[in-house]
């Protein structure tokens, strides 16, 4: 037991050595003499002295009355000794400028870490910090463009050489803010230009890089297109950039000189006449239509032109005939002559089929019985009729002569009711609530 105790005490050290250290530095640059408009870095150095297994997870920063751009995708890499040991870490900055004279007080803010050799994340708690913010003379809590320097330049891009009216002339302008936030650049004026016609462009903002991972200011480039109306001389005017530096706190301008060009007619020149040479031409070749021929090409084009706009009209025409063909279908197939060709035609089947004889009846005089057909008529035809049925389907020989006999007394009936021209109804059911009288 004192053999083991005693090797625990000596590895002990190895053991407490064994967790990973982790700092947290922050500071603002600069500590003072910050104006409004001015650009402060709040720099995070986030330290190990081993490595990091994942990237920090870095919190949001809201200051009231100041624009706050938070870290990049990148990070300045650090090799740093501290109390004599070595630390690698990353560097995070926060850029921060102010819009109103006050006072800004930075919290404390919350990192997550993933040191090597460690057990698991790590929060780490940068130290609060305080700045002032003062207003440049003269100008109150008014926006201005603050920085350490600004670059202005110019290119120009013509869409023809030499230029002539309905050409363009593209002027594009780039600022270079050191110490100032792209997003804060403000735009510059393009003047309008009598002849000329001005189409704006959309602008481009991008951080400037240090180098090392840092922001080291902004970058603005905007764009407008000129398109000659005019012949004659034109002029872009100058544009100048008024700007204040952080160093002096003195304001400054940054200027491009004006631009002057001249353009031509608009139509091109040739060395030969092209209007004339296309007049001779037309008098020496002349074209000869035959009249057959416009003729057919008219007719063609009537009658394309019928075929285009008549198709919806000829198509309706043809579902309505479509239509009247079925409804004289329907009615054929609902009218007493119909009933009388079935009638003929199942008294010469064997056996003998009655459907069609009722439906005659019914539909020629109304009735659906024989004997309200015979009271209906009351003749010696319908008489005939019924007496033939009876031989029909009586069990004796005689009865092979009935149909035929039986249709000549059933023509005579159908020729007695067209005579009267009564009216009967041929669809419809009996009234469920006759009166007592019926």
């Amino acid at each position: 037991m004192k053999l083991l105790g005693l090797l625990l005490l000596l590895c002990a050290p190895l053991l407490a050595s064994a967790a990973p250290e982790v700092r947290v530095q922050s500071r603002l640059v600069p500590q003072s003499g910050v104006v409004v408009g001015a650009t402060v870095s709040l720099q995070v150095d986030l330290l190990v002295d081993t490595w990091f297994t994942a990237a920090p997870i870095l919190p949001k920063l809201e200051l009231p009355g100041a624009v706050v751009t938070p870290p990049g995708g990148e990070a300045q890499h650090l090799n740093e000794q501290l109390d004599g040991k070595a630390f690698f870490g990353l560097r995070y900055t926060y850029q921060i400028t102010p819009q109103v004279a006050q006072t800004f007080s930075i919290p404390a803010l919350a990192f997550q870490v993933q040191p090597g050799q460690g057990s698991g994340q790590v929060t780490l708690n940068s130290q609060p910090l305080t700045f002032v913010a003062n207003a440049l003379a003269g100008t109150g809590n008014q926006q201005r463009l603050v920085a350490n320097q600004l670059a202005v330049t110019q290119t120009l891009l013509r869409s023809h050489e030499p230029l002539r009216v309905g050409d363009s002339i593209t002027r594009q302008l780039t600022l270079e803010a050191q110490g100032a936030q792209a997003m804060l650049i403000p735009p510059p004026s393009f003047a309008q230009v009598v002849g000329l016609k001005r189409y704006l462009q959309p602008p481009t903002v991008a951080a400037l890089s240090d180098g090392r991972g840092g922001v080291s200011g902004g970058k603005r480039v905007d764009s407008v297109t000129y398109v000659i109306e005019q012949q004659g001389a034109h002029s872009l005017p100058a544009i100048a950039v008024q700007w204040w530096d952080t160093s002096s706190g003195e304001a400054r301008t940054a200027s491009v000189e004006a631009v002057s060009f001249t353009a031509g007619k608009g139509s091109y020149s040739t060395p030969f006449d092209i209007n004339e040479d296309l007049r001779a031409l037309g008098r020496q070749a002349h074209v000869r239509i035959a009249g057959h021929w416009l003729l057919l090409a008219t007719l063609a084009l009537v009658a394309a032109c019928l075929i285009y706009f008549g198709g919806p009209w000829a198509h309706a025409a043809v579902v309505w005939l479509r239509q009247r063909r079925e409804n004289r279908r329907r009615n054929w197939l609902a009218s007493a002559d119909y009933a009388w060709q079935l009638l003929r035609q199942q008294l010469s089947e064997r056996p003998l089929q009655l459907g069609g004889l009722y439906l005659w009846v019914r539909r020629s005089s109304g009735k659906r019985t024989l004997s309200e057909f015979s009271e209906e008529l009351s003749d010696t035809a319908v008489n005939r009729s019924l007496d033939l049925l009876k031989i029909r389907y009586a069990p004796t020989d005689s009865a092979e002569a009935a149909p035929t006999n039986l249709v000549q007394s059933l023509a005579l009936s159908r020729r007695q009711l067209r005579k009267r021209k009564v009216a009967y109804p041929q669809y419809g059911l009996r009234p469920l609530n006759p009166d007592s009288h019926e």
